[in-house]
């Protein structure tokens, strides 16, 4: 626990504490906002395609080599 001499040394650390707690509220609205941009459904169904697409791939190179 930190003891302070002066009232202006306990405003500036509350003062930096404030900006410290301002600074990690945006972080975590931004980790949000990209979290909610990767849930869209254009998003998803590109990774649906990619996934068809391998598959595709896949079985053809295994009908070609059998």
């Amino acid at each position: 626990m930190k003891n302070y001499t002066s009232f202006e040394a306990l405003k500036l650390d509350l003062e930096q504490l404030k900006l410290e707690q301002q600074i990690a509220w945006e972080e975590l609205k931004l980790t949000k906002n990209e979290f909610s941009e990767q849930l869209t459904l254009p998003n998803w169904f590109g990774a649906i395609g990619k996934g068809f697409v391998k598959y595709g791939l896949f079985m053809m190179l295994k009908r070609i080599f059998k």
